[in-house]
């Protein structure tokens, strides 16, 4: 789980230091992995657990999909806008916005120390959002709004994917999510024109780096943990990436970006009030990180 978080830690860091616009590395980042895992699910038990799916299972598998490559599009975009700390923070939001929307669609109703914690991840969110209006002003404030956007697709992948995950293994669930999401994005960067291009060869390692990174060993090792841990503490660790991700910012000479004290201090609220709804066991919506 460690070695996952440590991983994870790097996705924002790589991102700022590739040239390629947001999409073009989202797209790339989601086709790599799902290369990575086509030969596992072609080889192994997840094909046969996949085949065994309804139709309408398979059409939630899609839109599962479709809300990761929402996810990605939008944070991975928030990440030139705004910067790493808040950006890392906000997009960490995820959980809440899935209990909102099983509060919602579900009817599912959190408890005292959820809602407290939710009320508590709020507060963190507009503190960094009130820092930025007041230093930086309308760019980064469009950038948090869209890390924002990207918690709202990843908590909706959440709810989305629970009732996949349950009949699915880990890589029988992930591939065709991936796959899904790898389309979407290359089609819309191919629109864009911003898919197949010549990128300089350090933008395609980082590419690979952040599917194997990130992707595969960060996310798909707080998947594989979950298999031995409660969830619960699987996500709470979870919420070391934004640290991690501020410090590797903060330290390495190529970015060097010190987080400014709103992006401390609501990034502090933000990850006390998710841990403090996270901390205790229970039925929930946030079985797994995204991806």
């Amino acid at each position: 789980m460690l070695v996952a978080v440590v991983a994870m830690s790097w996705a924002a860091p790589l991102i700022r230091l590739a040239v390629a616009p947001p999409l073009a590395i989202a797209a790339w980042r989601l086709t790599f992995a799902s290369l990575v895992l086509a030969p596992f699910f072609a080889a192994s038990k997840a094909r046969a657990e996949w085949s065994r799916l309804a139709g309408a299972e398979r059409r939630i598998a899609v839109v599962a999909g479709v809300a990761l490559a929402l996810h990605f599009a939008s944070w991975i975009t928030s990440l030139r806008l705004t910067s790493i700390a808040a950006s890392a923070v906000l997009v960490s939001l995820s959980p809440v916005f899935a209990w909102i929307f099983s509060r919602v669609f579900l009817g599912e109703r959190p408890g005292r120390r959820q809602a407290a914690g939710i009320v508590l991840a709020i507060l963190g969110a507009a503190v960094i959002a009130l820092g930025d209006a007041r230093k930086t002003g309308h760019a980064a404030l469009v950038g948090d709004l869209l890390a924002l956007v990207g918690a709202g697709f990843g908590g909706a992948y959440f709810v989305i994917g629970r009732r996949l995950r349950a009949p699915l293994g880990l890589v029988a669930y992930i591939t065709p999510v991936y796959a899904v999401a790898a389309a979407v994005l290359l089609s819309w960067a191919g629109l864009e024109r911003q898919a197949f291009v010549a990128y300089p060869a350090r933008d395609w390692v980082i590419f690979a780096a952040l599917a194997l990174g990130p992707m595969l060993v960060g996310h798909g090792g707080l998947n594989y943990a979950l298999r031995y841990l409660p969830a619960y503490t699987v996500n709470v660790a979870a919420l070391g990436e934004p640290v991690g991700a501020t410090l590797i910012a903060w330290t390495l000479p190529a970015i060097a970006e010190p987080p400014g004290l709103p992006a401390i201090a609501g990034g502090a609220l933000a990850i006390a009030g998710i841990a403090l709804a996270l901390g205790k066991p229970g039925r929930g919506a946030d079985g797994a990180p995204p991806g």
